[in-house]
């Protein structure tokens, strides 16, 4: 890991953004963070430019440029720009598609451009382009092996994105001394939820508040779970501090919430069973995963095709759902980093489920999608979770009796 050999390559590709560059790290939440972004400056009439990884299905999802993914015949030459410039430079994979796709969004002529971190921050691919917003969304242990075993350690890495005197906002609730310290030593203006931004809401509506700044009356995000009131929260504040070259209008706000769309983050299916899609892959995740799914309401039986990644904490995942589901299908998943289906069982089995509890495995997640459909009945829900891998299986197979074809945008 290091940013020597990519940030050389981008020198010789005179790599560079004229247009506010906001960068979002953390561990969970980055995506609908960036979503929610890209939506309300769309809504304000900026155009926008977005950033994320991994896809769900098509590689193309990871670059959008005006709320679409950009056309596979517009990027090629960008991957040739990557090539012809990197001579000697030996790239990984994550590296070459990201310098092909910077590359892309800054010939776009784009008035913003939004950029999901992929792993950490300090040493990540996307950290080579200097931001004018940092967001951290929150800090938990994942990729520990990388990152530290420690929330101090995995802080410091992703603190690693700030900029001197530029603002950051830190929507973690109870964030690392790692996190702050290092703001204090640049002189980043820090945006810290509580302290510069709060929210509060009731059952219809909520609030936010700011340095001398108040929305009210707010709808809820249309991204569902509860964690995603935190995101909006965080968001807001993002746009509160770069006003001066971003402002956006209240209807801005309002309209872009009520219209965000973030495929595979607590994804309710309509028909019967009902079906959600959730990538949460770590155990921070799947305790938010389990809270927004005992907000649903009573389901007779839950059924969970899970597929995941071997060096997660899988006890931990499977730990928080386990009081929520009576029927897993464990999958094998298409990347040599994957547990199998035997692995994940036996792990699920070492977690002391109920006796009731029943569990099969299978070779891919639309075949273990598919046993859940046939077991299940009308009033049941079925859960697809682990892994972008688990989620993208089953949409990339597409799901038998429901139009998924549209799921992607």
């Amino acid at each position: 890991m290091g940013l020597e050999r990519v940030s050389k390559v981008a020198q010789r590709m005179n790599l560079a953004f004229d247009c506010p560059v906001i960068t979002v790290a953390g561990t969970n939440g980055k995506g609908s963070t960036c979503a929610m972004l890209e939506s309300i400056l769309r809504q304000a009439g900026y155009k926008t430019g977005l950033y994320t990884s991994p896809h769900l299905v098509h590689f193309e999802e990871r670059c959008r440029l005006h709320g679409k993914p950009a056309l596979a015949d517009e990027l090629s030459p960008h991957f040739q720009t990557v090539e012809d410039a990197r001579g000697e430079v030996s790239l990984s994979y994550f590296e070459f598609t990201s310098l092909a796709l910077f590359s892309f969004l800054a010939s776009s002529g784009v008035d913003v451009v939004i950029l999901e971190v992929g792993l950490g921050g300090r040493l990540d691919a996307v950290n080579l382009i200097d931001t004018d917003c940092a967001v951290i969304t929150s800090i938990d242990l994942d990729h520990t092996d990388l990152l530290g075993h420690t929330r101090e350690a995995i802080g410091a890495e992703k603190a690693g994105i700030m900029r001197p005197e530029r603002p950051v906002v830190v929507c973690d609730p109870a964030p690392p001394d790692s996190v702050l310290d290092h703001a204090h030593r640049l002189g980043a203006d820090v945006w810290r939820v509580g302290t510069d931004f709060q929210f509060s809401g009731d059952a219809q509506q909520w609030t936010w508040k700011g340095r001398g700044r108040t929305y009210s009356g707010l709808a809820y995000p249309a991204l569902r779970g509860a964690n995603q009131l935190l995101n909006a929260a965080g968001v807001l504040a993002v746009l509160e501090a770069l006003r001066q070259r971003l402002p956006v209008t209240a209807q801005a706000i309002r309209l872009g919430l009520s219209l965000v769309e973030w495929p595979g983050r607590f994804q309710l299916l309509p028909g019967q069973p009902a079906i959600v899609l959730d990538v949460a892959h770590n155990p921070h995740a799947a305790a938010a995963l389990a809270h927004n799914l005992d907000a649903m309401g009573f389901y007779p039986g839950t059924h969970a095709v899970v597929g995941a990644m071997l060096d997660k904490d899988l006890g931990g995942l499977f730990k928080r759902l386990m009081p929520l589901v009576e029927h897993w299908y464990f999958c094998d998943l298409p990347t040599p980093r994957a547990a199998s289906a035997a692995q994940l069982h036996a792990v699920w089995q070492g977690q002391n489920p109920p006796s009731s509890a029943t569990a099969r495995e299978f070779g891919s997640p639309s075949e273990a999608l598919a046993q859940a459909l046939a077991l299940a009945d009308p009033a049941d829900r079925i859960l697809v979770f682990g892994s972008f891998f688990t989620v993208g299986g089953v949409l990339q197979q597409g799901i038998p009796g429901r139009l998924t074809a549209n799921l992607l945008n």
